[in-house]
């Protein structure tokens, strides 16, 4: 009776093992949507953070002759409320 059950256990136990293994993954990784050109051969900086980030992927704003490039929305709006503070740094 002993080993009927040690026996029933372990195959129990190789069946979970192999149910798991041959399973999709939980939380899949799905790749970014990002295009072909965004990874771009020039890299850019964000004036209120300093953080480089590639033009393609860059938020862009034009002010006056110049373009200035931002890593996210929240940087340019900062950078917006306070424009000479960021002047220096562009």
């Amino acid at each position: 009776m002993f080993w009927l059950l040690v026996v029933s256990w372990t195959f129990a136990l190789l069946r979970r093992l192999v149910n798991h293994m041959g399973s999709a993954p939980t939380h899949p990784i799905r790749p970014m949507d990002v295009p072909n050109d965004a990874v771009s051969r020039k890299l850019v900086r964000d004036p209120v953070c300093g953080m480089h980030i590639a033009e393609g992927l860059a938020l862009p704003l034009n002010q006056g002759s110049t373009i200035l490039h931002f890593c996210s929305a929240e940087c340019r709006d900062k950078f917006l409320n306070d424009t000479r503070k960021f002047a220096v740094n562009a």
